[in-house]
């Protein structure tokens, strides 16, 4: 099972934001965006937010997730999210809520 350990922390060059983001897909095609900087939940106090992904990078809002992203995580906590999203069988979510509508990710 890859862990917190595995993510490669890259800095996040997008817009104004800053800070560092990893990027990872799993072998049941879902994954994880982990990002800390100072707009994230708990980055201004060195903790990390992590979502939910599908093989399309969009964002995952189910219940590992308390249909949300997940903040003030330390990297223990990122691990325990990670092992539980990799557990995942690869077509229990078929369908990710983006942009007011929900779409296929199939």
């Amino acid at each position: 099972m890859k862990t917190f350990a595995d993510l490669k922390f890259e800095p996040n060059l997008k817009g104004f934001v800053g800070g560092i983001k990893a990027l990872m897909t799993f072998d049941n095609g879902y994954g994880v965006s982990v990002i800390q900087n100072e707009f994230s939940h708990g980055g201004d106090k060195g903790l990390y937010e992590l979502a939910m992904t599908s093989i399309n990078g969009d964002i995952i809002y189910c219940e590992i997730t308390n249909n949300d992203v997940c903040g003030y995580l330390t990297p223990d906590d990122v691990t325990r999210l990670m092992i539980k999203i990799q557990k995942i069988d690869h077509r229990a979510y078929d369908y990710v809520y983006y942009n007011g509508e929900w779409i296929s990710i199939i």
